[in-house]
């Protein structure tokens, strides 16, 4: 049983996932989970345990100074819930780490034991991969699931991939054997650019996660920083030759391939995006409902004491599907143009 202290009942959950490592091309995801996080001031309840789950070479912890005392950072994953307050009020339940270095079933488990504990309705995955898309373009967000209601009724993609796989593929397989509706957005980040931080691919990863959740996410600083990340490439591309050639030739590429796609199901679709924040009463980058500092917000829980370990849900089995790319994705570290998937 897992004792979530200080959690009060929830409000219409929904789970939103990211973890750093193969599945987050540019940070873009993770980043995504920490943005909403830091502006609806989320408070972290629980933390899974780092032994059981991370080899320290391959993620090390961190030493610090508290007041000329030294302290540890443990490689891990944390949960937060935030409220977000409004007319119809709501709560995110936030899901950021590492992907894990071993034992990704039980990893699983954990996740889905709070999912279920906390009366989460929804696991939203986000992830990233490298891709043959230019910089000058919006950011391709593909939106899928293993589930083929699921995927009739939100208008998503169902997932066909085959082929490796990383802990997104397995969190959303897991969910489909517990029978916790899940959805993975994937942005794709140009593969010549890869480098983090890529705040125009966190903006488009944010900006499907408010269309999909029916939430007005306030982007800060975002929209500000993508500007100036496009600017920045724009200079770079430029004074390389080839580099300008072949952005030119996947620009080409990408027009051809959505002329039809510009329909007037995708106009309206962000010209409702553009009203939603225009609404009286909400100022630029200000979402109707933040967490407040009120006393029912207090999500924070003393973990210091331990905690007993979640139940775990039916074992997902040995295979996983995958991703929303059909190509083979890229090995670790590799700066080639294949893609990354689930």
């Amino acid at each position: 049983m897992i004792e979530l202290e200080g959690v009060p009942e929830l409000i219409d959950p929904v789970m939103v996932a990211a973890f750093e490592g193969w599945n987050d091309a540019g940070d873009a995801a993770s980043t995504a989970v920490a943005h909403l996080d830091r502006e609806w001031k989320g408070e972290v309840f629980a933390a899974l345990d780092a032994e059981d789950y991370y080899d320290f070479q391959v993620n090390r912890p961190t030493v610090w100074l508290d007041n000329g005392v030294r302290k540890i950072t443990w490689p891990t994953t944390r949960l937060s819930v935030v409220r977000v307050g409004g007319e119809k009020p709501r709560d995110l339940v936030l899901v950021r780490g590492i992907e894990p270095s071993m034992r990704w079933r039980s990893f699983c488990n954990e996740i889905l034991g709070f999912a279920h504990e906390l009366g989460v309705e929804m696991v939203v995955i986000l992830g990233a991969l490298l891709g043959d898309t230019p910089h000058t373009r919006p950011v391709p967000v593909s939106g899928v699931t293993s589930d083929p209601d699921l995927a009739r009724t939100m208008d998503l993609e169902e997932t066909r991939y085959e082929g490796p796989t990383g802990i997104v593929g397995i969190l959303q397989e897991a969910c489909t054997h517990a029978g916790v509706p899940a959805v993975s957005l994937w942005a794709a980040v140009p593969h010549y650019v890869s480098q983090p931080p890529n705040p125009k691919a966190t903006l488009a990863l944010l900006n499907r996660l408010e269309d999909l959740i029916g939430l007005r996410i306030p982007l800060g600083e975002l929209p500000e920083d993508a500007r100036a990340w496009q600017l920045g490439v724009d200079q770079l591309a430029s004074e390389d030759s080839e580099v300008a050639e072949y952005v030119q030739t996947l620009e080409e590429a990408r027009d051809t391939a959505e002329l039809p796609e510009a329909s007037g199901e995708a106009i309206a679709r962000e010209f409702e995006r553009y009203l939603r924040r225009r609404e009286p009463g909400q100022g630029p980058g200000q979402a109707p409902g933040l967490a407040t500092d009120s006393g029912d917000a207090s999500y924070l829980r003393d973990t210091s004491s331990g905690r007993t370990r979640p139940p775990k849900p039916e074992q997902p089995g040995p295979e996983a599907a995958p991703g929303p790319a059909e190509q083979e994705p890229p090995r670790e570290g590799d700066g080639s143009d294949g893609e990354a998937e689930e």
